[in-house]
């Protein structure tokens, strides 16, 4: 009779020592989504984004022919812009998340060769135009980071909306390039939002997501991917809308 009461001891020791395991383990993974909880954060003001992107300028948005003469010079392939972002997190709303300014500039190009005048823009020539943006803007960010905070979902939504504007210059070969003595630059400008979602990859490692913020003040970092719309024509006005409604990918840190 002792070797059978021995086993169920045995099997029920186990039992309440793998219980407890997993409760352990749970709980470490809850306080982890309340990590000021258990593990002290350092200060935590601002957010920077590192952003890539697709992005074809709406100028053809105020043509009725087709292709437009963006599409007709330079095609309909995508085109990427690189950028960088800096938020400044001035509020924390409780239950709510971050609220506070943000900026950003980022660059694209769209190269061709150019049309030959004398051939009523029908043959391209050995000479390359391009028309480079500078994308701005300044927007009010609110990310509801109380979620990824408070719970064990590693999702935080945010929202921006501002006022976009962007720099371009049409060149051809080395100069810019004049049309009817105008000369192929200017600043567009018009509203600016976004809609967009971070994933806490302090998620997969807690531990090192601890030491980072221990060793070099990030908070938290994070994958994102954003829709944005810039309507970049002067409200409405005779601007070229260089502007765009597209979509970014990157990668955000809190510090």
């Amino acid at each position: 009779m002792r070797t059978p009461l021995l086993v169920a001891a045995l099997v029920a020791s186990s039992l309440v020592t793998s219980f407890a395991s997993a409760q352990e383990q749970l709980s470490d993974y809850r306080y982890y989504s309340m990590r000021d909880r258990k593990v002290p954060e350092s200060p935590q003001n601002v957010a920077f984004e590192f952003r890539i992107g697709r992005y074809v300028p709406n100028v053809d948005s105020e043509f009725d022919v087709q292709p437009g003469p963006y599409e007709y010079m330079f095609g309909n392939d995508s085109r990427y812009s690189f950028g960088v972002e800096v938020d400044y997190q001035a509020l924390r709303i409780p239950y709510i998340g971050t609220l506070g300014p943000g900026f950003g500039v980022a660059y694209t190009k769209s190269n061709a060769m150019a049309f030959e005048t004398d051939s009523g823009n029908t043959k391209r020539s050995a000479e390359k135009t391009s028309l480079a943006i500078f994308p701005m803007y300044a927007v009010a960010v609110h990310r509801a980071d109380y979620i990824a905070r408070e719970t064990p979902i590693p999702i935080v939504p945010y929202f921006k909306l501002g006022l976009g504007f962007a720099f371009w210059t049409i060149s051809v070969g080395d100069r810019t390039a004049e049309v009817a003595g105008e000369k192929g630059k200017g600043l567009s400008y018009g509203p600016q939002f976004a809609l967009g979602g971070m994933f806490l990859l302090d998620a997969i490692d807690r531990s090192a997501a601890n030491e980072l913020d221990g060793n070099t003040g990030v908070n938290n970092s994070y994958f994102f991917a954003e829709w944005y719309v810039s309507q970049l024509d002067g409200f409405g006005g005779d601007h070229m809308n260089v502007g765009a409604n597209t979509w970014v990918l990157g990668l955000a840190m809190e510090m």
